[in-house]
């Protein structure tokens, strides 16, 4: 049968986030319920493909700015590419990216950038686009390397690491209460300042809003010292892996390796209910082009390896 393009609407919000539900490499930041937070700040051209009357794949995308022969999917997420549920395998993911590339050109735009949703958030094996995206002569633009804990098969935590845990545990008081939140952020946007004078994704107005929308999914873990919040994560979870959206500490936090705390007691955590990765997330800079490297060891030093986000240029001229 014939895949159909029906471009999104807000009336398709309740069907679109039905789908997201079960689909077998979604996340939450694939529901509209998340990509609302945006707002205007994109003009949102995401579409859902159809197959005898049912839904059987979306695409959160994109224009950035007033670019409107690029689109993106998507520029306010890590990742996104094409959702489904399995019906969208082999050749029929090739018709279904054939079937998006002949409706974007229609429309007037040239290019599409393609943000892959790495393995680690797939509840199974869902690279049949990466193989599609070949097949229409896609290009990989981008490379970036998140460090990633397979909680099944766990690398040995390194004796710095330990070190810096039993340093940490004579001082550090853990917590994970959202009311934290305020305070994490000031050390936060302190930390990247500091470090690489920029400011968080996400402002805080808009993180406490999706932490109300998604108080299972986006989680707080703090490190206090004399009762001071001095490091912590913010962590963006799904049904597979736990990921480290953002990473923080002062002078004071590092001092005492504040962070050692937090993580090992993240990790374990995970590993009790069952997830299988914990992800650290990238370090990278420059567009992927320079490896952070003291920071991808830090991470690394927990007992985890390297995975590959990976973005695709489509021509659609």
């Amino acid at each position: 049968m014939t895949i159909e393009i029906v471009p999104y609407s807000e009336d398709l919000a309740p069907a679109w986030d039905e789908f997201c539900s079960p689909a077998m490499n979604a996340t939450f930041l694939h529901t509209r319920r998340f990509l609302a937070y945006h707002g205007n700040r994109f003009e949102d051209v995401s579409l859902i493909m159809m197959e005898a009357g049912s839904i059987v794949g979306v695409m959160p995308a994109a224009f950035v700015g007033e670019n409107r022969h690029v689109v993106v999917s998507h520029p306010g997420l890590t990742y996104g590419g094409v959702v489904h549920q399995g019906r969208l395998s082999g050749t029929r993911m090739i018709d279904a990216i054939g079937a998006v590339r002949t409706y974007y050109a229609a429309q007037g735009c040239t290019k599409l950038i393609y943000k892959a949703v790495p393995y680690i958030y797939s509840d199974m094996p869902a690279q049949g686009d990466l193989y599609a995206l070949f097949r229409y002569g896609a290009l990989r633009t981008r490379c970036d390397l998140a460090c990633t804990i397979d909680l099944n098969h766990r690398l040995p935590m390194s004796e710095r690491r330990r070190r810096g845990l039993k340093k940490a545990t004579e001082v550090v008081t853990l917590a994970d209460d959202p009311a934290n939140l305020q305070e994490l952020w000031t050390v936060l946007e302190q930390n990247l300042a500091r470090k690489h004078a920029a400011q968080p994704v996400h402002s805080l107005v808009e993180l406490k809003s999706l932490l109300n929308l998604f108080p299972k999914e986006i989680q707080i873990r703090c490190a206090r010292i004399n009762g001071c919040v001095e490091a912590g994560a913010v962590f963006f979870n799904s049904r597979g892996a736990w990921h480290a959206q953002y990473i923080a500490s002062s002078e004071r936090g590092y001092q005492v390796s504040a962070l050692d705390a937090v993580f090992d007691s993240a990790i374990r955590e995970a590993a009790e209910a069952g997830v299988r990765y914990f992800d650290f997330g990238t370090s990278n800079e420059e567009g992927g082009a320079v490896l952070n490297d003291g920071l991808y060891r830090f991470k690394q030093e927990f007992g985890g390896g390297g995975v590959a986000h990976e973005f695709y240029e489509l021509d659609l001229a």
